[in-house]
């Protein structure tokens, strides 16, 4: 997140985040699913006009704001997701409702939204997404003429929102949800509703979310990556990620970050980018919420 300059600045995002975990950790040590917690800590992401998810989604080349989302669930491999969408307060519901209620994994643009008006979600207008600091981000772009990377050093602005989960029966889910780029032109989809791509789950390895420049992740199938060396290389955690980040470097010169749980519940993190906010819960420890 590049507007955050120091420990300072971040406090807030960090404080958020630790709030979020402990959300998290209460849903699980009730019993609660690996889904209904990532969807739970996304939503809460989503709601919060700190992040680029939901109501603190950046503007597109119009001035308006359309989000992307998905949510993976390991036991089966089953996802849902929305793209390209406006006037969804929490787009990562919407997506968990096209998993559950849908026979497919990916729904866009004014599909979307009447899937959504027949699941009974409310359309907002667009001024409930309106924040004065992604208004001058939006005014910024216009004068560069250029759209802004999340996370980038180019202009300030912060990343993709997303949660990795593993429930007491040992299943895994993740969700990611995202704003895109400030000045992105209108349509664009970003990695993260993309299975494989900005979000996966699988038992047999690991959940992932991702954030960064979409199209690096989207070239590079980094999520999915993560995954394969976690389930045939057999590395853990931490080390998929540190190899993950050097394969990202090396063939797309890719500006990013992960979140990431194992199977066996281990957590880690990575990235390309100047900074990363995030933070997690592992085996049912203190949380660890981190600025790096």
């Amino acid at each position: 997140m590049d507007r955050i300059h120091d420990e300072d600045s971040a406090r807030p995002y960090l404080e958020s985040i630790e709030f979020i975990l402990e959300r998290g950790r209460d849903i699980l040590e009730k019993n609660g699913s690996a889904m209904d917690a990532v969807e739970t800590c996304a939503t809460l992401l989503e709601d919060n006009p700190l992040f680029n998810a939901g109501r603190g989604s950046v503007f597109n080349e119009r001035g308006l704001v359309e989000n992307d989302a998905a949510i993976m669930n390991g036991v089966d491999l089953e996802a849902g997701a929305v793209a390209a969408i406006s006037g969804i307060a929490n787009p990562v519901q919407l997506a968990r409702r096209v998993l559950d209620n849908s026979r497919h994994v990916l729904l866009v643009g004014q599909g979307a939204l009447e899937f959504a008006r027949q699941e009974g979600f409310s359309l907002v207008d667009q001024s409930y997404f309106h924040t004065d600091s992604r208004w001058q981000d939006y005014q910024r772009s216009l004068q560069c003429k250029t759209s802004a990377l999340p996370g980038s050093d180019q202009q300030p602005g912060a990343g993709t929102i997303g949660a990795v989960a593993r429930d007491n029966a040992g299943n895994l889910a993740a969700a990611t949800s995202t704003g895109g780029m400030t000045g992105k032109l209108a349509g664009r989809v970003s990695d993260s509703p993309l299975p494989g791509a900005g979000v996966y789950a699988d038992n047999s390895s690991c959940a992932v979310s991702c954030t960064g420049h979409g199209e690096h992740f989207m070239r590079s199938v980094l999520a999915k990556y993560i995954a394969d060396l976690i389930e045939i290389k057999k590395l853990d955690a931490r080390s998929s990620v540190t190899e993950a980040m050097d394969y990202l470097l090396q063939k797309v010169s890719g500006h990013g970050g992960v979140i990431v749980i194992d199977k066996q519940g281990h957590c880690a993190s990575g990235r390309t980018s100047r900074t990363l906010i995030h933070g997690w819960i592992e085996h049912g420890g203190n949380s660890n919420c981190r600025y790096l």
